[in-house]
């Protein structure tokens, strides 16, 4: 979540008067992340998130975005509706953007989850794989392996962000292209479930969140996708085995995963790193500067490629 994109008060009251949620009493933008403009808005119905799609969002994705969670709610998943308008429309323009007005869901995102919290997102997760391995939507994944040269060439001299690291990635791309997995179970998944993705009361999840990064490709690639963002020190030096150990376990609740999907999770997890460290990269040379944004430093996703890169990294997979 950012703000690039500002909402003039009387087109927002516009938008909002389409609905049956209303009239506004305030909107608030929401300073963290880095893809969309987001707002937090209160009317005299209560609190929804209005959300307007920048760059990284096409807006000829969206229908597939509001089917995919449509899908998920009417599966159980805690996830949350994009509201339609009187008639029956959930994709809207204001201030030269698309735009959606977002269920708001009560519940907290997590900075240092627990054990126990560690699992029930790893079986939120198994839970929500169960669910779309049904569903016959699809999307090309634009953040997918195919794609990470790109985003290393598009960064430039990736030395400028730390010394070194232009040697460290290109060895990776390399990995990546000769050792990639082929063939694992494949549906549509998640592909950013960080904490702050998930809403939490206590040790139970109450929503997730933020699919704008949802598209094709393995199960077990999103299991760790998740692996790095909740079991590791903040600076990504250290995996908590705990940690590690109980989100693999609800995840197992939920879904067993297959002999060659193990195999391939300490390559996975090094894509995964190498993913992140490659984004948030070129998020940190290319974010405007005068842009409403918390940006994230790639070093901690350094540190986990490079505990992934451990001849033991496959001992970090096991359920405790």
């Amino acid at each position: 979540m950012a703000v690039y994109t500002h909402v003039d008060p009387a087109d927002l009251a516009a938008l909002v008067a389409r609905y049956d949620i209303g009239s506004v009493l305030s909107c608030k933008g929401i300073a963290e992340g880095v893809e969309n403009s987001n707002f937090l808005l209160e009317t005299t119905a209560g609190r929804f998130i209005l959300t307007l799609y920048e760059k990284r969002v096409s807006a000829g994705d969206l229908p597939f975005f509001v089917d995919l969670l449509d899908h998920l709610a009417n599966s159980g998943s805690p996830v949350p509706a994009m509201i339609r308008d009187r008639s029956g429309v959930a994709v809207q323009q204001i201030s030269g953007r698309s735009a959606c007005i977002i269920q708001f869901l009560s519940g907290i995102s997590l900075t240092h989850p627990n054990a126990a919290q560690c699992e029930a997102a790893g079986a939120a997760l198994g839970a929500m794989h169960r669910s779309l391995a049904g569903y016959d939507g699809a999307r090309d994944n634009s953040m997918g392996h195919r794609h990470w040269r790109g985003v290393a060439d598009a960064t430039g001299n990736l030395d400028a962000v730390r010394p070194g690291l232009q040697a460290i990635v290109d060895a990776e791309l390399a990995f990546v292209e000769a050792h990639w997995p082929a063939d694992l179970p494949a549906h549509v998944i998640h592909a950013d479930l960080f904490p702050d993705n998930v809403l939490m009361l206590g040790d139970r999840v109450t929503g997730l969140i933020d699919f704008y990064f949802a598209a094709t490709d393995f199960r077990a690639y999103d299991l760790v996708i998740t692996h790095a963002a909740w079991t590791f020190s903040a600076d990504g030096s250290t995996c908590d085995p705990a940690l590690a150990g109980a989100l693999m376990r609800g995840y197992a609740r939920e879904i067993t995963l297959t002999e060659a999907e193990r195999a391939a999770l300490p390559t996975l997890a090094r894509g995964a790193a190498l993913r992140f460290l490659l984004t948030r990269a070129h998020d940190w040379v290319h974010t405007p500067a005068d842009a409403l944004v918390t940006r994230k430093d790639p070093s901690p996703f350094l540190a986990r490629l490079l505990r992934y890169r451990a001849a033991d990294a496959a001992s970090l997979f096991a359920a405790a």
